[in-house]
């Protein structure tokens, strides 16, 4: 049994919890310190055009470096941690990157962090260092002479006894709190902030949404017209053309018919096409899973599918499950025809409230959403169910597309 009075042993343990977050503080303000000149830099070199390359790159960095010190902060705090919803900067022109780094009132806030957390950060650190051999004989000496006090007060008066802290030891405590306090402050947006950040973000994935929809309606119109419109004309000419023939040449009449037959097959698999564009029948037959197992057999490249928590009989919204269908139906095309990949990997994920889909393949990257390849289209229509995209596709690959849903379940 230990002889550690119990309320020195609690006030140790407590100190020795928040003086770790303030210890692992000091690394991160040097990161910081360091970081505050790199962003410096970067605008200088920004400024003069030839760094306007790596400003949304220098951003991404920020934003890890801040979120991390966001979830570390939280769990400080024992609150709920909730990921930032910065823009994207993956895909675009580089004028747009750069327009949203600059635009983006987190990126200006994380940026204000770090001079201030090289500052406090260091100076917490050390201040902590210096409370520990004065908390250690402070409260080492007086915390035994109070518990042995409050214990006689207690055997003589039955009252309970009292929760010591420390009073050197405490302060450990205090000012682990203080700064997770006001890391979280500066590195959360005000309400006011975070809701026209919303509303912006909204703005612009509503604006994607109308555009991808109207696109797809004159997808769809196309389709109609250029295939099943015009076998339907082709099938009408034929049955006229038979009815002329009926009674002076029955021969050709039946040659007219039959064509007509075929071109009749021929319009009812381009509606089938069409529909299959709109709806595909295996998603509403087979669910998620056996939808994309049917999409990874049918291309030319060896797949790999992992689905977690969608093979279980539990279904997805239905504009969940398309969306991620057609994802995945458009990047596989893209790994079929441009990659040049030997293997590819689909991997679905389903939390509570989160569904995560990732394709990769080992082919040369270098996709463009410039370049019609589709990741424009598929930005959109996760954006459209406030969604996020992550496409990284550098020269040389390998290429990998992440989007997360959000699907209340």
């Amino acid at each position: 049994m230990s002889t550690t009075p119990a309320p020195l042993t609690v006030a140790i343990r407590r100190s020795w919890d928040a003086s770790r977050y303030l210890f692992i503080g000091i690394p991160i303000a040097l990161l910081a310190y360091v970081g505050t000149f790199l962003v410096v830099a970067a605008l200088m070199f920004a400024a003069v055009i030839i760094g306007l390359p790596a400003l949304p790159e220098a951003a991404k960095v920020l934003r890890r470096f801040a979120e991390f010190e966001r979830r570390r902060a939280a769990a400080r705090l024992g609150v709920p941690f909730t990921p930032t919803p910065y823009p994207p900067l993956d895909g675009g022109e580089l004028s747009e990157r750069v327009r949203r780094v600059l635009t983006d009132p987190t990126v200006w806030r994380d940026a204000l962090w770090l001079p201030i957390q090289a500052l406090m950060g260091n100076a917490l650190g050390y201040l902590t260092m210096v409370l520990w051999p004065v908390g250690l004989l402070v409260d080492g000496a007086a915390l035994p002479v109070v518990h042995l006090l409050d214990r006689r007060a207690a055997d003589e008066y039955g009252t309970p006894l009292p929760a010591r802290r420390g009073w050197v030891l405490r302060w450990h405590s205090v000012l682990a709190d203080l700064s997770a306090s006001w890391t979280r402050s500066l590195l959360t947006s005000s309400p006011s902030t975070a809701l026209a950040d919303r509303i912006a973000q909204l703005t612009e994935s509503r604006a994607g949404a109308v555009e991808a929809h109207g696109a797809e309606l004159r997808r769809i119109e196309r389709d109609l017209h250029d295939g099943a419109q015009a076998r339907i004309v082709a099938l009408s000419m034929r049955i006229g053309l038979a009815k002329q023939l009926l009674d002076r040449d029955p021969a050709a009449a039946r040659i007219r018919l039959d064509e007509a037959q075929d071109g009749a097959e021929a319009a009812l698999a381009e509606l089938r096409h069409v529909v299959r564009g709109i709806h595909p029948p295996v998603l509403t037959d087979r669910g998620l899973a056996g939808a994309v197992r049917a999409l990874a057999a049918d291309v030319s490249v060896p797949v790999t599918a992992e689905l977690d928590g969608v093979e279980d009989g539990r279904r997805l919204p239905a504009a969940i499950e398309a969306a991620a269908y057609f994802v995945i139906a458009e990047a596989l095309t893209n790994i079929s025809k441009h990659s040049g990949a030997t293997a590819a990997t689909v991997r679905i994920d389903r939390t509570p409230g989160t569904l995560r889909v990732a394709i990769g393949d080992d082919g040369h990257g270098g996709a463009d959403e410039r370049a019609g390849s589709g990741l424009v289209g598929i930005r959109r229509r996760i954006a459209a169910l406030d969604g996020t995209t992550r496409i990284n596709s550098p020269t040389g690959g390998p290429t990998h597309i992440e989007v997360e849903l959000p699907c209340g379940s």
